[in-house]
């Protein structure tokens, strides 16, 4: 079902925008439906992908993960462009159907202090001398302090920095300039602020650099980690496998209720960030290794050691693309319960149909995850299990 033909089949729900803003930014798209509209409507688009694409329908459908429905968004990448005619700089999301920036006063969705910086930073920008080589500002809003990352592709001047600087105080963040790559991206002002985010029922505190993905919305997933245990429902002795494991998000968390713990990941510094997160929780049962997750993996001799261990349980937290060249590894493991996080339904579709029409999993349980309240983006997870080993 497309978005456009879900929505037609909503009679209901429909409201009053709360966004002033709404008609012109193209960062929410569904702040017309109320909140339970919109989840009606989610719900319908997995429902569509796991029937249309995996032939397949859960033996029980989960409540929906979701959260309060404003200041949600930690994260961000916001678009900054000089307007010349209009003699200022504008900083926010993208015009619906356009590339140029939408004039925004506010934003609703954004985490708190950065939901009303968007006129103060406007204003800080226009005055800097390479205001028209600074084309975006990436937001990390870490549990005690605001990181901002300016896109620099001119070095600022010593006036610029001292604007900067003022700022900071002014308004209680930290800047970082990135005038390259992600490695380039360097403090403003020494030291560096240790930024991080708790996950209190785990009674962990994972730490991240202001570039690492991490989850958007905070308070679906500590909800989102705190299912994934449930749902796996890990004994003791259990042994997990963590695949596109990140920063720890769901490895330390996990590890708290298992034996064992192996995270694997593409990104070599998340990996090494994991280590260190791990460290610092004090967990001894959880390893990281470095992986290309999208290849393959060798059944030989020359195989890395991670591949040939045995697992009880396996999560996967995957890409847009999804888990695919992994699902042959996974279907050997035959793991007593497989939980797949997804952000994208038809991703998960595909890799359930396969799981299990050629690899004879069932699906015990899906549902939606609602990590972006107002938009049409729709993560979901799914409960797999061999075939003999229905559940609840």
């Amino acid at each position: 079902m497309t978005l456009a033909g879900a929505l037609a089949q909503l009679g209901a729900g429909h409201i009053t925008p709360y966004c002033a803003h709404f008609d012109i930014c193209g960062g929410c798209a569904l702040q017309h439906l109320d909140s339970a509209a919109q989840l009606e409507l989610k719900q319908a688009r997995l429902h569509d992908s796991l029937a249309r694409l995996a032939q397949a329908a859960p033996a029980r459908w989960l409540p929906p993960i979701a959260s309060a429905p404003w200041g949600y968004r930690r994260r961000a990448r916001l678009g900054a462009r000089y307007v010349r005619q209009k003699g200022r700089s504008l900083i926010g999301f993208r015009e619906r159907r356009s590339n140029r920036v939408a004039e925004l006063a506010r934003c609703e969705v954004l985490a708190a202090p950065v939901d009303r910086l968007i006129v103060p930073l406007s204003e800080l920008v226009t005055q800097l001398s390479i205001r028209e080589r600074l084309p975006q500002i990436e937001v990390a809003v870490a549990d005690d302090v605001v990181a901002l990352v300016m896109r620099v592709l001119d070095p600022p001047t010593d006036e610029d920095l001292a604007s900067l600087r003022a700022f900071e105080r002014s308004h209680g963040v930290r800047f970082y300039l990135q005038s390259g790559g992600i490695d380039s991206t360097q403090v403003l002002t020494e030291p560096a602020p240790r930024l991080y985010y708790t996950l209190p029922e785990a009674q962990l505190e994972i730490e991240f650099l202001p570039n690492d993905f991490i989850q958007v919305n905070a308070a679906v997933n500590r909800a989102l980690v705190s299912a994934a245990g449930e749902l796996l429902q890990l004994p003791p002795a259990a042994d997990v496998l963590d695949l596109y494991c990140g920063l720890g998000n769901f490895s330390l968390a996990l590890a708290r209720r298992a034996h064992s713990v192996v995270g694997v990941e593409g990104d070599a510094g998340l990996v090494q960030r994991a280590q260190g997160n791990a460290r610092r929780n004090g967990i001894a049962n959880a390893q990281f290794f470095r992986a290309d997750l999208a290849t393959p993996p060798a059944a030989d001799a020359d195989a890395p050691a991670w591949l040939a261990r045995r697992y009880s349980h396996v999560l996967l937290d995957p890409p847009r693309a999804g888990a695919l060249a992994m699902l042959p590894h996974i279907a050997r493991l035959a793991p007593e319960r497989l939980l797949y996080v997804a952000c994208d339904p038809d991703s998960l579709a595909r890799d359930v149909g396969l799981l299990v029409h050629q690899h004879g999993f069932e699906l015990l349980a899906a549902g939606v995850v609602d990590m972006f309240p107002h938009t049409a983006h729709l993560e979901s997870i799914a409960l797999l299990a061999p075939g003999a080993a229905r559940g609840h």
